[in-house]
């Protein structure tokens, strides 16, 4: 590849997972989590992480994140090796690059949706965090609902204000651990659209695990994880 070339193709390579194992050691031995994978994802690309249960697809969003650590390979985010830098450094990186969409909402109990939007933006000393937060909580129908807390919302309603959080701070990544796993059909149709229509209009490059295959199918890569390896990887006509 030229330097050019080269140059071209990191200025557009959003993730690139090289070469990833994990495994863990116990008194029982030691278990291979990830085998050997190895991709990259471009801007705006959409890719969802399918397989089995316990074949390793949250271990590897996780590791993505640089929440957890290969045994061996590396990640890089942007350009940068995220296991070459300090965990205080990717704890500034993931901020600055990174949203979040959890099953589980992971909103902060004792915060109104306006403050938990607002809270990436104050981390990151943005002026503008009331003002931001506003605009994304209308962007996502909730601008009647910004002083009400978690408990008070539907589970619909947490998930959105958790996808304004996400969103607000226009990461160049965007992961996604079954962001409808908790909510039932329709309520799951609606805020998977409003997820790619912010992916859209955001640019954001999304990455999502999931076990729905009609969700997995909306994306344009399908990346099959059995038993620790990459089994697939699919692109959408």
């Amino acid at each position: 590849m030229s330097a050019l070339s080269q140059a071209t193709a990191t200025a557009t390579e959003i993730v690139a997972v090289d070469h990833v194992f994990k495994s863990v050691t116990d008194s029982s031995g030691t278990l291979d989590i990830l085998q050997d994978i190895h991709f990259t994802l471009g801007a705006r690309e959409t890719a969802a992480i399918v397989g089995a249960s316990g074949s390793g697809k949250s271990t590897l969003l996780s590791i993505i994140a640089g929440l957890d650590t290969p045994t061996r390979g590396t990640v890089r985010l942007g350009g940068e090796d995220l296991f070459a830098i300090d965990e205080d450094d990717r704890a500034a990186l993931r901020a600055q690059k990174v949203g979040f969409v959890f099953q589980s909402f992971q909103l902060l109990a004792n915060l109104s949706a306006l403050e938990n939007v607002m809270l990436p933006l104050e981390l990151a000393n943005r002026k503008d965090a009331r003002k931001a937060a506003t605009e994304m909580l209308g962007r996502v129908g909730l601008s009647q609902r910004l002083g009400h807390y978690p408990k008070v919302l539907s589970g619909g309603e947490q998930q959105r204000v958790a996808l304004a959080r996400a969103f607000v701070v226009q990461p160049a990544l965007l992961l996604a651990d079954e962001p409808t796993g908790s909510l039932d059909h329709a309520t799951g149709e609606q805020v998977m659209k409003l997820m790619f229509d912010l992916n859209r209009e955001l640019g954001t490059t999304l990455v999502m695990v999931t076990h729905d295959r009609g969700i997995a199918d909306r994306c344009e890569r399908r990346i099959t994880i059995e038993a620790g390896r990459v089994a697939s990887d699919d692109k959408s006509a």
